[in-house]
């Protein structure tokens, strides 16, 4: 062998153990951390007006309709829905509209838990119940949809034409 082949055989040889030598010298150091968060319990609540329309006090029966309560929470979330007896100084047993007048005339009315209308729809105290359901998640798909019964009874004294009006507090509870 000559010795420029030589020369450049050792050259190339100590360019790999050079290369080679950082690979087999290097040490790595490993570790682990936890990733972690807790999902909120959380109830969102909406509602549709509960829209009578027109009541004929002549009538032998009573007036019916219905609107919606809509309750999105956590997905597993457990939730209670209590109404109040509205902002017109009515009761659990006989809520009431009022009208605008100086004197205000009132209008006689219920909300219930149930088409059959026999269960005030209330904050479980006077012989109310409240209504409870589980939550599906917090997308707006995921809605729990409650709905509310109202009526208007056969009224015990005649009532003015007018437009009559109260407003109910839904509260959740999770």
């Amino acid at each position: 062998m000559n010795t420029r082949a030589l020369a450049l055989r050792s050259a190339a040889l100590a360019a790999l153990g050079v290369l080679w030598l950082p690979m087999v010298s290097a040490q790595t150091a490993t570790t682990t951390f936890n990733v972690t968060a807790t999902v909120a319990k959380i109830c969102n609540v909406s509602a549709t007006t509960l829209a009578f329309g027109s009541y004929d006090p002549s009538s032998a029966g009573p007036l019916d309709q219905s609107s919606t309560i809509s309750v999105r929470c956590t997905r597993t979330t457990p939730f209670t829905v209590s109404l109040n007896t509205g902002g017109t100084g009515g009761t659990f047993a006989s809520r009431v509209m009022r009208d605008t007048a100086p004197t205000p005339n009132t209008l006689n009315y219920n909300l219930f838990t149930t088409t059959a209308r026999t269960t005030v729809w209330g904050d479980g105290t006077a012989g109310t119940a409240p209504v409870g359901g589980t939550g599906l998640g917090m997308a707006a798909g995921n809605a729990v949809a409650l709905t509310v019964f109202g009526r208007i009874p056969v009224q015990p004294t005649a009532v003015p034409s007018t437009t009559y009006s109260d407003t109910i507090t839904v509260s959740v509870a999770y």
